[in-house]
């Protein structure tokens, strides 16, 4: 199937005018090269003030999800791939943690997942643990691009075999593979949160809410979305996402984050 993508200056304004809501991958679409540019930094804060919840989507840890969700300019987080959602309260100092399962069943899980780390590592050469995995509470990630030299295709797919055949899910960013046991992702995480927190039925009301990212683990909200943006870089795997992102900004990385937000202040 071929994929289509449009140019973001195509996104209509009066579509643009619906926007209540921007959730955004982190790595490669808010990040340049590994750092957070201060454009982006910048674009979540202009959205925020502009009365839109700014909500990042993705598979970076717990530990980093609970910094970003106190001091970043969001409304709260999804991470670990849905793993769980963060919302920090500002007015009375409190955090809200929803997981996707109990504290006994993520303990079970990091069992079976270690188990795997070590299978992993020993079958696949050039792939490690990442870097962040200690701050992590419900899932695996594989380094294959981030603090390693990048692996081919082809041993990045034989990371995903290997947590498939033990019956874990796995998804492909465009630094880790991460793999987890349990139904969730990042789509139905975030449906839930926005449901939960904010009294958006997203299911109803797809139009209110954009998604803007770069890999193929984006694809189930590129999917779903009917206004989903792909940062230029997602162009970098054209060949391998299931689904495309509708509008496509013209550069990369949180540059191309930061063309959104100016597009859709401009509404």
């Amino acid at each position: 199937m071929r994929l289509e993508f449009q140019p973001i200056e195509k996104f209509p304004v009066n579509d643009r005018r619906k926007v209540r809501a921007v959730l955004t991958d982190i790595d490669d679409t808010l990040t340049e090269s590994g750092r957070l540019p201060a454009i982006a930094y910048q674009a979540l804060e202009n959205l925020q003030k502009a009365g839109m919840l700014v909500i990042p989507v993705t598979g970076r840890p717990a530990g980093w999800c609970d910094m970003i969700a106190r001091q970043w300019p969001v409304d709260g987080v999804v991470g670990e791939n849905g793993a769980f959602y963060f919302r920090y309260e500002q007015s009375n100092r409190r955090m809200i943690r929803k997981y996707m399962k109990s504290s006994k069943e993520r303990a079970d899980d990091r069992k079976k997942l270690a188990a795997l780390q070590s299978l992993i590592i020993d079958q696949v050469q050039g792939a490690a643990t990442a870097s962040d995995q200690a701050y992590r509470e419900a899932d695996l990630a594989i380094d294959f691009a981030e603090d390693v030299p990048a692996l081919p295709p082809s041993k990045v797919q034989r990371i995903v075999e290997i947590f498939e055949q033990q019956g874990a899910t796995a998804k492909v960013s465009s630094i880790h593979v991460n793999g987890w046991f349990g139904g969730y992702d990042k789509l139905t995480t975030s449906l839930r949160m926005m449901f939960d927190e904010f009294g958006i039925d997203a299911a109803a009301s797809r139009e209110v809410i954009v998604f803007a990212g770069d890999s193929p683990n984006d694809a189930p909200m590129f999917d779903y979305f009917s206004n989903s943006v792909g940062v230029a870089n997602v162009m970098h795997f054209k060949d391998s996402l299931p689904s495309a992102p509708k509008w496509i900004t013209t550069k990369s990385g949180g540059l191309g984050f930061a063309e959104l937000a100016d597009l859709l202040l401009k509404k």
